[in-house]
């Protein structure tokens, strides 16, 4: 059995479903495995020009583009999910890597992500968040870059799911935002202690540090 770089015998697949006209008899799929050296995808998300986004366990922020394949996406030749490397792009999450493991990947890992298509928090449209339960952040990718969006009481942060909500469109940054929970099993080690229980927060993010 192949186990690729880092010895996983499972690296994890996207799979993408045309049902057809009879689904049980004209279906057809598409396999999309993560790219060498990378494993694990834990949700997904599409943003509005139909990229796939997905959070990798080994340690990156990935974007699947199906438009950018160059050759057939389906068929026996694709069974092996390695058809369209052309049409992946990884971005590193921040912070320190595992002794003895590339420095392309990431200690931290993500829990889900997900695609801010109308830009409710204000960093723009078609963003990425992913759920950073390693970082204790959400972590946004804005141009490329990784934005880490910290609630700095109570630790730790361990983010589960998210979603925006516009309020009111003519508020302004007041009228918009994101709302997650901290979702971990064990919130009394944190703290808080043994009274501590599971949150939601709302996020929202000022143009400008003065901004009324």
């Amino acid at each position: 059995m192949d186990v690729g770089l880092y010895g996983v015998a499972q690296p994890g697949y996207l799979i993408r479903l045309t049902p057809g006209a009879d689904p049980a008899r004209t279906s057809l799929a598409e396999i999309y495995r993560p790219p060498e050296g990378t494993f694990g995808p834990r949700g997904i998300d599409v943003d509005l020009n139909g990229v796939v986004w997905t959070a990798l366990s080994s340690g990156q922020l990935a974007s699947v583009d199906r438009r950018l394949c160059q050759g057939p996406v389906n068929g026996p030749s694709a069974a092996a999910g390695t058809q369209c490397p052309e049409g992946w792009k990884l971005y590193r999450f921040p912070g320190p890597q595992f002794r003895g493991v590339s420095e392309a990947g990431s200690a931290d890992h993500a829990y889900y992500v997900w695609v801010d298509r109308y830009d409710t928090l204000g960093l723009g449209a078609n963003v990425p968040i992913a759920t950073t339960n390693g970082g204790e952040a959400l972590l946004a990718l804005v141009d490329g870059r990784p934005v880490s969006l910290r609630v700095p009481y109570p630790m730790p942060f361990f983010a589960k799911n998210v979603d925006g909500r516009i309020d009111d469109p003519n508020a302004g940054w007041k009228g918009r935002g994101l709302w997650t929970t901290s979702g971990t099993r064990a919130p009394f080690h944190g703290e808080g202690g043994k009274e501590a229980s599971p949150k939601v927060f709302k996020i929202q993010v000022r143009p400008d540090p003065l901004a009324h």
